[in-house]
């Protein structure tokens, strides 16, 4: 399901950018990016470039796709050593559209996923973009988000079990059971289960194809994007995520490590010297990591089945349609519990 701003609505958001001291005069917007989520724009007047985020069209699952939360948390993590777009201006809904969005500025860089750019193909940039995307997972995890005002935006208490049980309860049947083919690994987790190793902003979606980089040498991450799944609570489960997606040479991909091929090339740190750097620079006891890596798969093998009834229903996107990508993911999932 597409949307896209017609001339009525352009002229709207145009008025509300020069009310806000943003751009002036008519603007013209682009979709960027290929997610499956949040709709993004590249909106200018000629002279200055600004991003808008709103949320898909409806149908949306309750509690999801809330980009004023979203916006409010880049907000605060503004300063710190994690880098982020500057939020320019909110909208509520209705104010120029039927649905709230923000404005924030452009970060102009590549994001990489299939290929890393030639102006920063060497080894070394390759690796130090590897390493500084852990440095800066291990910077958000010390973010103290109390100070930050950002104590409303999740109940780090008890996140495994509740984050586990929530997500399950989307693709189960009508008495609770999961699925017959997520019924293993569904087991498996509820059995393992950890102690909260921390309770921490939790980006929820971070990988490879989720920063701006640099676009000469060194190699180095600019802004991190798609803050609309970062909730507070533990924080190896971004780090299981986060693993989860980087490719290994010779072994099968997820669709999400499909998104990250480019970390094949020669340079780029392997998962075990990720991992070991994170355990470094955090002095977090990573011995549990598989538990965390086995739930980010079977989060990602929920997600798509519940996206792929959507789609068969003729009521959701159609790229979760394909049953072999949720296939893709519990197949991990288990290998990782294994």
């Amino acid at each position: 399901m597409t949307w896209d701003w017609n001339d009525e609505q352009r002229d709207g958001l145009a008025r509300f950018l020069a009310a806000h001291g943003i751009c002036a005069g008519p603007v013209t917007t682009r979709r960027i990016g290929d997610g499956h989520s949040n709709l993004t724009f590249l909106v200018g007047d000629g002279q200055r470039q600004v991003v808008v985020r709103r949320p898909p069209p409806p149908p949306v699952p309750p509690g999801a796709h809330d980009v004023l939360r979203e916006a409010k948390l880049i907000g605060a993590l503004a300063g710190t050593s994690v880098p982020v777009a500057e939020v320019l201006a909110v909208a509520q809904a209705g104010e120029v559209i039927d649905v709230p969005f923000y404005v924030m500025s452009y970060v102009e860089g590549p994001v990489i996923t299939s290929r890393t750019p030639d102006t920063l193909s060497t080894p070394g940039d390759r690796r130090r973009i590897g390493e500084s995307l852990v440095d800066i997972l291990a910077e958000l995890h010390a973010v103290d988000w109390r100070a930050r005002g950002l104590a409303g935006m999740g109940r780090p208490e008890g996140f495994n079990a509740r984050h586990f049980r929530r997500m399950g309860r989307l693709i189960a049947d009508e008495e609770g059971r999961p699925p017959a083919e997520f019924a293993e690994i569904d087991a498996w987790l509820a059995a393992h289960v950890p102690a909260e190793a921390g309770a921490t902003v939790v980006h929820n979606d971070y990988r490879l194809g989720n920063v701006i980089v640099g676009p000469d040498s060194p190699g180095r991450i600019i802004a991190v994007l798609d803050w609309e799944l970062a909730t507070l609570g533990d924080p190896l489960f971004d780090v299981g995520y986060f693993l989860s997606s980087w490719p290994v040479a010779g072994e099968s991909r997820t669709p999400t490590e499909d998104l990250a091929v480019a970390a094949l090339e020669e340079g780029y740190p392997t998962r075990a010297e990720l991992a070991a750097r994170y355990a470094s620079a955090t002095g977090r006891d990573l011995s549990g990591l598989d538990w965390y890596t086995a739930l980010a798969l079977w989060k990602l093998a929920v997600l798509y089945e519940y996206g792929r009834r959507r789609a068969v229903r003729g009521v959701g996107d159609e790229y979760y349609a394909d049953a072999a990508l949720v296939k893709a993911f519990l197949t991990a999932a288990e290998q990782a519990a294994s």
